[in-house]
């Protein structure tokens, strides 16, 4: 099995292939590193219901960011994988409005508006996750560079959740709770790129959060990506 460090892991080349045998490839490494936008989804709807408007959001200001850092799997030949990784998943909400998320609570539950403004309010959640992918790509080109198309499923579990909120009267302060994030994370991702740059997009089949008044209430992301080994 060959084992490497490296960045974007892109060492996994036809040149590398010449008998064009299956093979095991992976190791430590850095790379899908997924920056992009978030987008809430209740009940099939990106309008948020009553039950959920408190969680209205800036659009442009609620983001995910993830990367993985092992990543093993099999290569049949120059074109297909399917490799195993692990790594970790933010995604951030930037609250419209001046409330604060309770922590220690048997459902989602929040404090309503005291006057305090806030210049950030934001409420996350950390995950590992474990991504299995299918991959796709052709053959080298002129300039060595080849199109990529990945697919496969995601689990994700929960590492904690976090509120961050910047305001004159408190300052800067920090909350961390699970905040009834939903503890174990199912869902699927697709790649598609060229070279080692591509675009991204995720969509989670579980709910948000373990708490019933958000039954349905799911998220999806997209974005660009670096690495696409």
């Amino acid at each position: 099995m060959a084992t490497s460090l490296n960045l974007f892991a892109q060492q996994d080349s036809v040149k590398t292939l010449a008998n064009r045998k299956g093979r095991f490839v992976g190791g430590i490494t850095l790379t899908r590193i997924d920056l992009g936008f978030s987008r809430l989804i209740d009940n099939g709807s990106f309008s948020l219901s009553p039950a959920n408007d408190f969680l209205d959001y800036k659009a442009f200001k609620t983001s995910t960011f993830s990367f993985d850092v092992l990543d093993y799997g099999y290569r049949f030949n120059s074109n297909f994988k399917i490799y195993l990784a692990a790594g970790l998943d933010w995604t951030m909400i930037r609250l419209k409005r001046d409330i604060t998320i309770r922590r220690n609570t048997p459902t989602l539950e929040y404090d309503p508006e005291t006057g305090i403004e806030f210049s950030k309010n934001r409420f996350s959640s950390f995950y590992a996750h474990i991504p299995m992918g299918f991959q796709f790509r052709t053959n080298e080109n002129d300039r060595g560079k080849r199109f990529y198309f990945v697919v496969g499923p995601d689990i994700g579990f929960l590492l904690n959740g976090k509120v961050k909120q910047i305001s004159k009267e408190n300052g800067k302060q920090k909350f961390r709770d699970d905040y009834n994030f939903e503890k174990v994370r199912l869902g699927g991702s697709l790649r598609v790129g060229y070279g080692a740059l591509g675009i991204f997009t995720k969509y989670y089949f579980s709910d948000m959060f373990d708490s019933a008044p958000q039954k349905g209430l799911k998220n999806m992301s997209f974005g660009i990506t670096l690495g696409l080994n």
